[in-house]
């Protein structure tokens, strides 16, 4: 029971989500914020506990990475949604998140198997979305940013995703179709 722990403190994470987001559109900023340095040090903290105690599970390696990726396109459609982010950000964010997961999903189609190893490129995407969300919220609720601060986070983050997004297509053809 105990190696379920990690688990829970996911899914908590998960259930945050839609809180977080209710209060980023009514503008409550503080409380969000609140809420969202939470959910990243429970993020931590499941993580922690994982590797600490070896609680790792089948089911942990599936739901982090789904928590991460519900959150950052769940704070990227409300921004989208207020108009702080562009459209077509938005849709290359999630598109290249369905091009992978459908890339995943034939690859162990085909295979029968798949092993899942983040590549530098996607870690890096990752870190600059949430770093962009962090300035946006900054930029919307406290301060307001230079345009060309912003601007040039969303055209960072759109070239990460791009690449990100040719990496897996690249590495799942190759998986896909290497012999054995």
């Amino acid at each position: 029971m105990r190696e379920q722990i990690p688990n829970i403190i996911t899914l908590i994470r998960i259930a945050s989500i839609v809180p977080i987001c209710w209060l980023l559109w009514r503008n409550d900023y503080a409380l969000a914020l609140i809420l969202l340095v939470l959910a990243g040090l429970s993020d931590a903290l499941d993580g922690f506990l994982a590797r600490r105690y070896g609680w790792l599970t089948r089911l942990g390696a599936m739901l982090d990475p789904i928590a991460d990726k519900l959150f950052v396109m769940a704070v990227f459609i409300v921004f989208g949604l207020k108009g702080a982010l562009p459209w077509w950000l938005i849709g290359l964010v999630i598109g290249r998140d369905v091009v992978i997961v459908l890339g995943a999903m034939a690859c162990r189609l085909l295979r029968g198997r798949l092993e899942i190893c983040p590549l530098m490129i996607s870690k890096l995407n990752t870190g600059l979305q949430v770093f962009l969300l962090a300035i946006m919220l900054l930029h919307v609720a406290l301060y307001p940013l230079p345009w060309w601060i912003t601007s040039g986070l969303q055209w960072g983050v759109a070239v990460t995703t791009v690449l990100s997004g040719a990496a897996y297509m690249i590495l799942w053809g190759r998986y896909a179709f290497a012999k054995e």
